[in-house]
């Protein structure tokens, strides 16, 4: 009965988080941070970003780069080379290589929490809504409703299906933010390292008032 029991944690575990036995052969990389660890999945129909990803880590490009933005019931954003021995309460966020990734849009990868997706810079300046070449940002996000969740649809021309509705209502994320940003990845272990990390005190920039470091690697 234990073993029956705890087979079926794994699934319902699964079905929350939306993975596919496509999707768990994908490459994997572990986030260490001093509040945790945190196991990532990338995704293959996102190949610019994941090759690029994986370049990043296996570089060491990331070792030591601060999580620089954190919002609770948002998301944590990191991957600035710039927050490398950054001095305290110094504005971070705009450091990145020298070139952008072109945006993969793939209907199926939205903001759900755990979603591990590309920053980059705004409308305004970048239409073509190009990814930073480094930085990155994982969802914790919150819950919406019915009217919330047809509101974002009309005003972005998404079309969820059940599955994903069901998902914003239940398990949470950041609707608002699909169709915008490139989902190239989801946390498939320690959401609640991330959650931890986006609940600690920051400063007017949302950066944490303790600098959280992360090392970055490749795992099977």
């Amino acid at each position: 009965m234990k073993k029956i029991f705890l087979t079926i944690s794994v699934l319902l575990i699964a079905i929350m988080f939306g993975y596919s036995q496509e999707e768990k052969s994908g490459t994997k990389v572990l986030i260490s941070t001093s509040l945790g660890d945190i196991k990532i999945l990338l995704y293959d129909k996102t190949p610019m970003h994941r090759d690029n990803f994986i370049k990043l880590v296996e570089s060491k490009y990331y070792d030591g780069l601060l999580f620089h933005r954190v919002i609770k019931g948002f998301m944590i954003q990191g991957g600035d080379p710039d927050s490398r021995d950054a001095k305290p309460r110094k504005q971070l966020g705009r450091g990145g290589p020298d070139y952008k990734i072109p945006f993969e849009y793939v209907p199926e990868y939205f903001h759900k929490k755990g979603a591990l997706a590309a920053a980059r810079e705004g409308d305004n300046v970048n239409p073509e809504k190009a990814s930073s070449g480094s930085q990155f940002y994982i969802v914790t996000g919150r819950t919406f409703n019915d009217s919330e969740l047809k509101a974002i649809q009309e005003n972005s021309g998404i079309t969820y299906t059940q599955e994903q509705i069901n998902t914003y209502k239940t398990i949470g994320g950041y609707p608002p933010l699909d169709k915008g940003y490139t989902v190239f990845g989801e946390v498939i272990e320690g959401i609640e390292v991330a959650e931890k990390i986006s609940q600690v005190p920051r400063d007017g920039y949302d950066r944490p008032l303790e600098d959280i470091k992360m090392t970055l690697t490749i795992i099977k």
